[in-house]
């Protein structure tokens, strides 16, 4: 996902480091681990594995790792939990290598100070949430709310106002600093709606939400990968405007077929657990619903790659991938619906799905180039 100029470094003022090698390694794995959680998450829906732990953090109420008596359904719920540590591992360390590239140690230590007091602020909601659940049994003799939630949400907030406070800070090179910010929060967030996932019974909403956070998780890493490669400073449209008007109706469509594809699967058999029933829309109805705008794409995706070689457009390379994704995405959407939508054929869409949107972005992004260049 390079820029085909050879600048590999974060401009910083007047000069140019060389941009360390192990961000780069940081950077790629970062967007494969986010690739792969969709594959595991869906793994989790598909083998209804979705309460194969009944708690959350906690796998049970009375350990951390799935038991025995939880079987399969157990491991593989338990090994997407892990496999979220393993994404914010990489989230961590691309941010403060990141800023450390752009700012040195002055920025490493205030992202440092801000994952301290996210730490308070998230220690602190969750006593306040464990009060409050004890009050309330006390008084009503019901169960308490989960507390753990609180915790995630206390750390959002306050990484969210590092990630601000960050932003300010540093004038160089914003994007990525903005970028790298983004994909933490997005994984904390995550971790929270998944605790919410858990905590309302797979509700298909929540799921489908979700997904797609973690779709354009896939998204923002791929802008990483492009972006870290360019030089700051102002672009220019690379493209005829229709060219680019045309592509951005194009995200249109690829929005609305990935957006009806995610109620289908809600509606659908693979509710991620035996005991949940899907009583919303018919998924019949909405898998036609959902091959529409996927052919719309399909159509506007070969017109965009044609005009693009035929101008010989920057696009075009990253284009010619997004028609192959699109079209294999279309050939296993109708394999799948005509075999009654078996699991590992409706894992691949969903994989899919995201690296279409990723190849997608990088086409955008490739709509304007440097004004230097």
């Amino acid at each position: 996902m390079s820029e085909t100029s050879s600048a590999t470094a974060i401009p910083t003022g007047s000069s140019a480091p060389i941009l360390p090698r192990l961000l780069r390694v940081l950077a790629w794995l970062s967007f494969i681990a986010e690739v792969i959680i969709i594959g595991t998450g869906g793994a989790v829906r598909l083998t209804a594995s979705g309460l194969g732990c009944t708690e959350w953090p906690l796998c049970t109420p009375d350990s951390l790792v799935p038991t025995a008596e939880q079987g399969i359904h157990g491991i593989i719920e338990f090994g997407n939990r892990t496999m979220t540590g393993v994404v914010g591992i990489l989230a961590i360390a691309v941010l403060l290598l990141t800023l450390f590239s752009i700012a040195g140690k002055r920025a490493v230590v205030h992202a440092l100070w801000s994952a301290l007091w996210s730490v308070i602020a998230g220690v602190l909601c969750l006593g306040l949430a464990l009060l409050g659940g004890w009050i309330y049994t006390m008084i009503t003799g019901e169960p308490g709310i989960a507390a753990f939630p609180f915790f995630s949400l206390g750390l959002l907030v306050m990484v969210i106002v590092g990630a601000v406070r960050s932003w300010r800070s540093f004038g160089e090179r914003r994007d990525l600093s903005v970028l790298a910010w983004l994909v933490l929060i997005g994984v904390i967030a995550q971790a929270f709606v998944g605790g919410i996932t858990v905590l309302t019974g797979l509700n298909p909403f929540i799921v489908g939400f979700h997904y797609v956070v973690s779709l354009l998780l896939v998204c923002i890493t791929a802008v990483y990968l492009v972006r870290m490669r360019t030089h700051d400073g102002p672009r220019v449209r690379a493209v005829p405007k229709w060219f680019a008007v045309l592509t951005h109706i194009t995200g249109l469509a690829l929005a609305a077929t990935i957006f009806f594809g995610v109620l289908t699967t809600a509606s659908g058999p693979h509710s991620g657990d035996e005991n949940v029933i899907r009583d919303g829309f018919d998924a019949t109805v909405l898998a036609h619903v959902h091959a529409w705008p996927g052919y719309i794409l399909a159509v506007l995706v070969l017109i965009l790659t044609i005009a693009a070689w035929i101008l010989r457009l920057d696009p075009r390379t990253w284009l010619v991938i997004l028609v192959a994704a699109i079209l294999v995405q279309i050939g296993v959407g109708v394999w799948q619906a005509r075999e009654g939508l078996p699991e590992i054929l409706v894992g691949i869409h969903m994989v899919l799905a995201s690296l279409s949107a990723a190849a997608y972005t990088v086409v955008v992004l490739r709509l304007k180039r440097s004004a230097d260049a």
